[in-house]
């Protein structure tokens, strides 16, 4: 139902059922040209970025990047030294932390060691002065929601394991009742199996509880696993933010295209017919692309969309080499293949390599529709 069915006289004055929209569609957290700087040195370099409620948005980048001053500002720890934060629609520059309806779960936990499960995952609702019997409740439905078992209510936490730990510390977040929970790399120092088990917990809790979660890691794992959307940062500025889905597929520049992983790019220009065309002369196929790129290029082709050519088959691009090296990957094998001073990699499922081993000579392509074309 429009509007203008729902108010037949709509004057300058917003209707109810205007601001309700309005509500509905305003970020939660709006970022406006923000800036850290310490000295002469831009940690954060003018970042605009809306946080739309309920989403899931993970911020990565190398060390350095500026990510964690990011995080530090959203959570009230650093005041941007230019720009405006604004927390549905409030201005919260230089609100404290401890003033804002937030959460930050630290990579360290920040847990009280001489406390119990319980008492840590209560504390915010005792400093709220919560009556103990309501307090005690309330913990307990929270240790059901991280699959903590209700048995270890009254457990010392450091008696607890890493993963237990962390679920101790989202209890607790969960317990202030934020309207946006931050998380800076809660799960760096736990191993591997655990941390797969806990992404997608955390992606199952964000999921159930509605809550905006904002975070921040190194891990390029991490962010595509959990995030509705992804955002790459480099030397302080918000390079490219999108779904993890076009942050892979469609890279806005070589570096975003190779932080995301391994890939085969060359250095390309225009040659007189308007190819792309390498150092050497060789054309390069590649899909059609936007005049912004210029006349000089980066062609990215990513080592799962490369494949060995045999018999008859072909494809757009089509090279020889000698395979140098394998590499395992579980389900899957990574080869390296030289062909001339150019390194390539081509990655396949174990099943469709049978009988291709190291120094075999092999013939190699990419079709046009899998060439990414990014500039600098």
């Amino acid at each position: 139902m429009s509007l203008a069915m729902i108010s037949p006289t709509l004057t300058d004055t917003p209707s109810e059922t205007e601001d309700a929209v309005q509500a509905t569609t305003a970020p939660v957290l709006q970022l406006v040209d923000v800036r850290k700087i310490f000295g002469d040195f831009a940690a954060v370099d003018g970042i605009n970025v809306d946080i739309k409620e309920g989403e899931f948005v993970t911020i990565v980048g190398p060390s350095g990047s500026g990510k964690t001053t990011l995080l530090r500002m959203l959570a009230g720890m650093e005041s941007p030294s230019q720009g405006y934060i604004t927390l549905r629609g409030e201005l919260i520059n230089d609100v404290p932390a401890d003033k804002r309806p937030t959460c930050l779960v630290f990579q360290s936990l920040a847990l009280f060691p001489h406390k119990t499960v319980g008492e840590n995952i209560e504390f915010p609702l005792k400093v709220r002065k919560m009556p103990a019997a309501e307090r005690k409740a309330r913990a307990l439905e929270l240790m059901r929601m991280v699959r903590l078992p209700e048995s270890y209510y009254s457990k010392n936490v450091m008696r607890c394991s890493g993963g237990e730990k962390q679920r101790v510390a989202l209890a607790r977040a969960f317990a202030y009742d934020p309207d946006v929970l931050f998380f800076d790399e809660p799960l760096s120092a736990l191993d591997y199996k655990l941390k797969k088990v806990l992404e997608k917990e955390l992606k199952d809790l964000h999921r159930e509880s509605g809550k905006t979660f904002v975070y921040i890691t190194h891990s390029l794992e991490e962010a595509m696993v959990m995030s509705d959307r992804v955002g790459v940062m480099s030397r302080g500025r918000l390079v490219q933010i999108g779904t993890p889905e076009e942050i892979y597929t469609k890279p806005a520049t070589r570096f975003v295209a190779e932080f995301f992983g391994e890939v085969n790019s060359f250095e390309v220009k225009r040659d007189g017919d308007g190819d792309w065309a390498l150092g050497d002369g060789r054309a390069i196929i590649v899909a059609p692309v936007g005049e912004a790129i210029g006349d000089t290029a980066t062609v990215i082709v990513r080592p799962e969309t490369m494949r060995f050519v045999t018999g008859p088959s072909s494809a757009d691009n089509l090279i020889t080499g000698k395979i140098y090296n394998e590499y395992s990957l579980g389900s899957r094998m990574q080869y390296q293949v030289h062909s001339g001073e150019r390194i390539y990699l081509v990655e396949a499922a174990r099943t469709a390599v049978a009988g291709i081993s190291a120094g075999d000579t092999v013939t190699i392509g990419w079709d046009a529709s899998d060439a990414i074309v990014v500039g600098d």
